[in-house]
């Protein structure tokens, strides 16, 4: 006889609270802006630990992550934060027409964008399994067909976010989710400690 584990619906809705919880903290975390990169990978491990071993981690092991990736996460964050300027300085110049290049310029640009998106969005579960920043991009880098889902869930949460505002930090944990389990069908094996 094979036992069966039920989900119960008070799992699912403190599953759904906790997860709102890690939002919140990831986005208080982030408020330094430097600090965002250190944030997004601890809050990745925190939802991966939880989904694929069924427990939280506790606050010094989360302590602990966060001081290990604050510096390499600081300079990812200032990579993204260099590449979205340079983007947005794009986008604004082709859309006054102060570069050459018009519509089919601002096209390619955009197709960029979401394609940027969707890569550092998937890179994200990888720094959650313990992956350095570098490896996670590599990795990310190597399953191009779930870039595009990527970008289509952080569209999403955008989305929602900017129609209901409040909503946003509340988001972040659930974005983690579901790039978390995006990222589980590429069955890439945990590194070892």
């Amino acid at each position: 006889m094979t036992a069966t584990t039920t989900t119960d619906w008070r799992d699912t809705l403190r599953d759904a609270a906790d997860l709102a919880l890690v939002g919140i903290v990831v986005t208080v975390a982030a408020v330094p802006v430097v600090t965002t990169g250190a944030a997004v990978a601890v809050g990745a491990e925190a939802v991966h630990q939880r989904f694929t071993d069924g427990h939280w981690p506790g606050p010094r092991d989360l302590l602990r992550s966060f001081g290990r990736r604050l510096l390499p996460g600081a300079l990812a964050t200032l990579i993204v934060l260099a590449t979205i300027l340079l983007l947005t300085l794009n986008i604004f110049w082709l859309n006054q027409g102060l570069a050459p290049g018009g519509g089919v310029l601002l096209a390619v640009t955009a197709v960029a964008v979401v394609a940027l998106l969707g890569l550092a969005a998937l890179a994200v579960p990888f720094l959650g399994r313990g992956y350095t920043y570098r490896r996670a991009l590599r990795t990310a880098l190597s399953r191009p067909a779930l870039i595009l889902t990527c970008s289509g869930v952080i569209g999403i949460a955008f989305l929602i976010g900017s129609i209901l505002p409040i909503t946003a930090p509340l988001l972040v944990g659930y974005v983690l989710l579901a790039l978390h389990t995006i990222a589980r069908r590429v069955l890439v094996p945990t590194p070892a400690a």
